[in-house]
């Protein structure tokens, strides 16, 4: 079953930054940006994922409240077959990240590198342009492709400003393609799959920024707690009875879009379009029934899982369409039992996430542990599993 309230250790916190005392006021750092800071050295950020996949290191710990100093287990990412349980369920996003990235220039020939962010119209797609001060109504920026033999006989693209995004800083681009052609199809020739920012020494090839199970072709960036994942460990997995299904959500700006505000109650997340099957819903809720556990493969498969279910009202049902859940400490969870996940960035929506399912002081703790064990963080990095109950190291 989902975890309860009474298993969280952050369930009856207050949703206000500041809380009076009769003698004081202070600060509730569970709300509180500041609260989820943490100093990382750089030496830890991964340049390159592990090879083979599953060689990453693993931290298992409980989700139950059984104290700050529970001690975490250590393992290999492919010891998930051992761990994990007969008739669990691993719920997948199965997005396909586009080369979103892509070089273009002005009708002058100043240089100009865009960054897609999501599809809002056909053709038409939210994106940070650099430098992009100076992109006002109108504008427009040309692309030539990056291969000398383009398979879709389309040599150069022009992209035309609508309007500004107040919320992201970003341009609304309306791309001119040709006709029975879509821009997706068309960024192989002429974008390149971004890596993150804090990746600045990499040498891994694209593919390798991609999950072995990508179908859906519309993220900006991987979810990468499925980047662990071999087809040798899902044979594995589906050999010891350990179940799996897909949901979908593009992941884009709402996922990676730092917090700036103090009171964290306040952040507004942008919207990202997700998808629950038929198919999911009746394998979760068959999975409870034999007392499976739901375990999600990453913190986009929670949002897509947790999004569904508010929209649903509490009860999962097949959706298709946009969610803006913000989780953190104090959420009360509908679907999820388990998340695997890659170790955040400070002060980040996803650090937050995953403290309202074990407990922001027991998370900063864990993470001080994986640092003195010398995990590798963010990613490419290692990974993380949050059970119900501790594996034994």
């Amino acid at each position: 079953m989902a975890i309860s309230n009474s298993s969280n250790p952050q369930s009856n916190t207050s949703q206000s930054v500041y809380s009076s005392n009769q003698d004081s006021t202070h600060i509730n750092l569970d709300v509180s940006l500041d609260g989820y800071d943490y100093h990382l050295p750089p030496e830890f950020i991964a340049q390159n994922p592990a090879v083979p996949r599953d060689s990453s290191r693993l931290l298992v710990v409980d989700s139950l409240d059984t104290g700050i100093k529970s001690i975490p287990s250590h393992h290999v990412f492919r010891d998930l077959s051992v761990i994990l349980r007969p008739q669990d369920l691993l719920v997948m996003n199965d997005t396909k990240v586009i080369p979103a990235r892509l070089y273009g220039r002005k009708s002058t020939g100043a240089q100009v590198e865009v960054l897609l962010l999501e599809e809002k119209h056909v053709d038409c797609w939210l994106a940070l342009v650099k430098p992009g001060k100076r992109f006002k109504k109108g504008s427009e920026i040309i692309f030539e492709t990056k291969r000398e033999n383009s398979q879709q006989n389309c040599k150069k693209l022009v992209a035309t400003v609508l309007e500004t995004d107040e919320a992201t800083g970003g341009r609304l681009l309306q791309f001119d393609v040709p006709a029975g052609m879509s821009l997706i199809q068309l960024l192989e020739d002429f974008g390149e799959v971004p890596l993150p920012p804090y990746i600045s020494a990499s040498e891994a090839e694209s593919g390798q920024y991609q999950t072995v199970y990508a179908q859906n072709p519309g993220a900006v960036a991987a979810p990468t707690a499925g980047l662990h994942f071999t087809p040798e460990l899902l044979e594995k997995l589906e050999e010891k009875g350990i179940n799996r299904t897909f949901v979908t959500l593009h992941v884009g700006v709402g996922t990676f879009r730092p917090v700036e505000v103090e009171d964290v109650t306040t952040h507004e997340m942008h919207g990202e379009w997700i998808e629950i099957p038929a198919e999911t819903v009746e394998k979760i809720r068959e999975t409870k029934a034999k007392g499976g556990r739901i375990i999600a493969v990453g913190t986009t498969a929670v949002r897509a899982l947790e999004g569904a279910a508010k929209a649903g009202e509490a009860e999962l049902q097949p959706f298709c369409g946009e969610t803006d859940l913000f989780i953190y400490p104090g959420y009360e969870w509908k679907v999820v039992d388990g998340l695997i996940t890659n170790f955040h960035l400070p002060r980040s929506s996803l650090l937050m996430l995953v403290s309202a399912l074990i407990g922001r002081e027991r998370l900063l703790n864990i993470y001080q542990e994986a640092i003195k064990s010398q995990y590798r963080f963010y990613s490419f990095g290692d990974a993380m599993l949050i059970l119900p109950e501790a594996v034994s190291g």
